[in-house]
């Protein structure tokens, strides 16, 4: 029990500081909603009008620095998270962000997982055949993928699988023509438009999960304990999967918390890249167009996200690994 306080106020005292830190860094951008409004009015409206209307929103930069940090604390814990400053003018951030939350925790949530599952698997298997086919070839092979930009693996099967070969949609997340809903050809279509980002994602980072888990058996092979389920007569796989791997996962558990981080952003140059409306690109146009609010709330989610994975992550391990419920 007290592990687990600890736990939770070293997450409470570290979202603190990362809230903190959150108000205060889109202060210091250059530029403004001011001048961004009126680059899209083309001077057809007052500065006067357009401090009006932001005002009205919820933008109160001649207020107390101080009013505003308390303000700021309260509605990112109550959810009050304003409207919109940029192209979306107007429109709650919490709407546009349930808009995009499902599209990112699909496609790039999907994703990682399955590259944090099959990296671990693989490089399980190219651990316990050191030497083997599977250790000669594809360790190699992963450390040129995971070497490799997102943008530029993207970039590439574009002009092979949509512009060379009309194979596959290259923007867009279903498509428009198909009414919305849970009818197999909506379904298909997402699936459809998904696969080239998805790709994307998996080539680029499935390698640095093969590399870190094969490391990570080597050494726990090396243990006494692996020796002596071995002297016990167990089966191969009992060793490999019930030993071996149990062990070695566990540093994996850690990097796959940090990872959630880089799900809920959405893999920006990828979402880009495919016109894919999740969270990274969201906030990709929230920072084109100085969109305080939606950066506000979106950096929060992001910091939530991943120390709640690391929360989780530290009670996972405690669970799979008894020694560290020992004292001293």
């Amino acid at each position: 029990m007290r592990y687990l306080l600890r736990r939770v106020g070293f997450f409470l005292l570290t979202l603190w500081a990362a809230l903190t830190l959150n108000f205060f860094l889109p202060h210091f951008m250059p530029g403004s909603p001011i001048n961004t409004l009126r680059a899209q009015t083309k001077g057809r409206v007052s500065d006067a009008q357009l401090q009006q209307i932001l005002t009205s929103f919820g933008y109160k930069p001649h207020e107390n620095i101080v009013q505003q940090y308390v303000d700021y604390l309260g509605n990112m814990i109550t959810g009050n998270w304003g409207v919109s400053l940029g192209s979306s003018l107007g429109t709650p951030v919490s709407k546009l962000i349930g808009q995009s939350l499902p599209w990112t925790l699909g496609l790039v949530g999907f994703t990682t997982i399955l590259a944090f599952l099959l990296g671990s698997l693989i490089g399980t298997i190219a651990a316990w055949r050191r030497g083997g086919v599977v250790d000669s070839v594809l360790p190699s092979v992963f450390v040129v993928t995971s070497a490799l930009p997102y943008f530029v693996v993207g970039l590439f099967l574009i002009l092979f699988l949509t512009v060379d070969n009309t194979w596959l949609p290259s923007s867009g997340n279903y498509d428009t023509s198909i009414v919305a809903g849970f009818s197999p050809g909506f379904v298909g279509s997402v699936l459809k438009f998904a696969l080239l980002p998805a790709l994307t994602l998996l080539i680029t980072s499935i390698g640095g999960w093969v590399l870190t888990m094969r490391n990570n058996m080597i050494t726990t092979l090396a243990e006494d304990y692996i020796r002596m389920g071995r002297a016990k007569g167990l089966s191969d796989r009992k060793v490999m999967m019930n030993y071996a791997a149990r062990n070695a996962f566990l540093p994996n558990l850690s990097g796959f918390a940090m990872s959630i981080g880089f799900v809920l952003t959405g893999a920006i140059l990828v979402e880009k890249i495919f016109n894919y409306p999740g969270l990274g690109y969201q906030l990709y146009n929230a920072v084109n167009s100085i969109d305080y609010p939606m950066m506000q709330a979106l950096f929060m989610l992001f910091t939530v996200a991943v120390l709640g994975a690391l929360l989780i992550c530290d009670l996972v391990t405690v669970w799979l690994d008894p020694r560290t419920r020992a004292k001293g």
